[in-house]
């Protein structure tokens, strides 16, 4: 992440990421990738999700277009929509779009990626408190062999009704 020096009026100021060449860094959509280089990139960009995720932030928004490449590889940026992952509803969902769009992007150059679900991976070891840097991550996840019981579910749902309908009887019957 480029160095912040100065926030004025909601600007931002931060240090200029740039190549092995001293000019401005390039956005990854603009990079071309061997199969290599895009499997390199894609397991260091899981490494910094997993870095934020475990300093409890989800980027929100992040895709090719918010990442830099600098002399030394990828350079993620542009962090205002970025989330506190245990104090949001849809943290989860977020997680799992931004390694979606990862995995989308470098899968054109490693079709190897394609059907990797890192997401829903990751968010799995966060959730059972497993998730540390460096993690060793597999991209599948096991589906669920539990079968929900819909009978109770419906149970529930119409608990909750007679519940309802007997707070809004009690209510009516005390205004009059």
């Amino acid at each position: 992440v480029p160095t912040p020096y100065i926030c004025f009026e909601g600007v931002l100021l931060m240090e200029l990421v740039t190549d092995a060449d001293g000019n401005a860094a390039p956005r990854l959509n603009d990079v071309a990738l061997t199969p290599e280089r895009a499997l390199a990139f894609h397991a260091a960009l899981l490494q910094q999700v997993i870095l934020m995720l475990c300093a409890g932030v989800i980027h929100g928004d992040l895709s090719e277009y918010n990442i830099l490449i600098d002399e030394h590889g990828p350079v993620i940026i542009d962090l205002p929509q970025a989330i506190d992952a245990a104090g949001s509803s849809v943290a989860a969902g977020m997680l799992e779009r931004d390694v979606d769009n990862l995995r989308n992007f470098f899968a054109v150059a490693a079709p190897e990626l394609a059907g990797t679900q890192f997401g829903k991976e990751i968010w799995k070891l966060y959730e059972a408190g497993l998730l540390a840097p460096g993690v060793a991550l597999t991209g599948h996840v096991a589906a669920p062999t539990t079968v929900t019981d819909v009978g109770a579910v419906i149970h529930e749902i119409e608990l909750a009704r007679l519940e309802e309908e007997d707070r809004v009887r009690r209510k009516m019957e005390m205004q009059g």
